[in-house]
């Protein structure tokens, strides 16, 4: 069933776990709010959203250099001590992170960094293409808001499809690593550089030579 964005800040609110997984959560319990929490604790995502409040100042900066030196990433992803910032299991997650970034090339790494001008100019762009399909105006307004989440989930990080496993999110990804590490970990910033980016160049699939890079 189709749920309202109130109900998704109230769940949200309620368990601090991250806005697409509020929304899942109350689409598979049809709208209860009691059942999505429960979801979301079955899940360890409330139980990582109760170590959300932690300081967390500790952690790494990790590199991720594509083969040939053609994609570089720098990605800061912080935790609360400095001994689990040395476990591999941490170091693991840092180097999967900047591996993702660097096959798909977000811009912001949560929702709430994408410039709101950038927002509205992409819905006038939404509504126009809807209008031009010859959709009913007093649906376009729905149809943007559901579009645009597509637009998040392309370029903010926590909201992709994670490039080595795409049943999960990073933000499941991230929230998992919570419940098994134990800290609050946060995914700060980073920076991808892309050799002769700008310039008009030859396009490849960043994707498949990253994956092919893992792989071996």
């Amino acid at each position: 069933m189709a749920v309202d964005a109130k109900s998704v800040k109230e769940l949200r609110e309620k368990t601090g776990a991250g806005m697409l997984d509020c929304k899942k959560a109350l689409e598979e319990a049809n709208g209860d709010m009691t059942k999505a929490v429960e979801l979301l604790r079955e899940k360890g995502l409330a139980a990582a959203a109760n170590k959300a409040g932690r300081i967390a100042t500790e952690g790494v900066v990790e590199s991720y250099i594509h083969a040939g030196g053609r994609i570089g990433v720098l990605v800061e992803i912080n935790c609360e001590t400095d001994f689990v910032a040395k476990t591999d299991q941490f170091k693991d997650f840092a180097r999967d992170i900047a591996m993702h970034i660097a096959a798909m090339s977000p811009r912001y790494v949560r929702r709430e960094e994408v410039p709101q001008a950038e927002v509205e100019h992409e819905k006038e762009i939404l509504k126009a293409q809807a209008l031009n399909e010859g959709k009913p105006e007093k649906i376009v307004e729905k149809m943007v808001e559901g579009r645009i989440g597509k637009y998040y989930e392309e370029f903010c990080l926590l909201e992709q499809a994670f490039v080595k496993d795409p049943d999960k999110t990073i933000s499941q990804l991230l929230n998992e690593k919570i419940s098994t590490i134990g800290e609050n970990i946060s995914i700060r910033r980073f920076v991808r550089y892309e050799l002769g980016e700008g310039l008009e160049k030859k396009v490849d699939n960043f994707v498949e030579e990253v994956m092919a890079q893992v792989k071996k």
